[in-house]
């Protein structure tokens, strides 16, 4: 896989995160004020992160590559945490979430590794 393939398949894979966590959202979003937050919470770091990969694509320095990335995995991590915490809540099943969790983890994984290469 080229260069380009990657940083295209990460932006592919992010978008994907923030798409399959609309339907959780719209679940939270109808079982309480509370959990109406966490949807809240989990729609704006989903969505954050892949936006901001965005900006990740377009840095002009390595530092600006690197403070980007950051905000990137800050956001994805944000999104697995509020995705355990409606679970822990028991808004959601585990099992449900599982695969949505798998991959913000593995995409923090790439990216912490790609953030420590820079």
């Amino acid at each position: 896989m080229t260069k380009e393939e990657f940083i295209e398949n990460v932006y592919t894979r992010l978008k994907d995160v923030a798409l399959r966590s609309i339907p959780i959202c719209e679940i939270l979003s109808k079982k309480s004020d509370y959990s109406r937050n966490i949807s809240y919470q989990l729609a704006k770091s989903s969505s954050s992160a892949a936006a901001n990969y965005r900006a990740v694509r377009r840095a002009r320095s390595k530092n600006e590559f690197f403070a980007k990335l950051s905000i990137v995995i800050e956001e994805l991590d944000e999104t697995e945490f509020w995705i355990i915490f409606a679970c822990e809540a028991n808004f959601l099943e585990i099992t449900k979430c599982q695969e949505i969790l798998n991959e913000t983890n593995e995409l923090i994984k790439i990216l912490a590794t790609a953030r420590k290469n820079t």
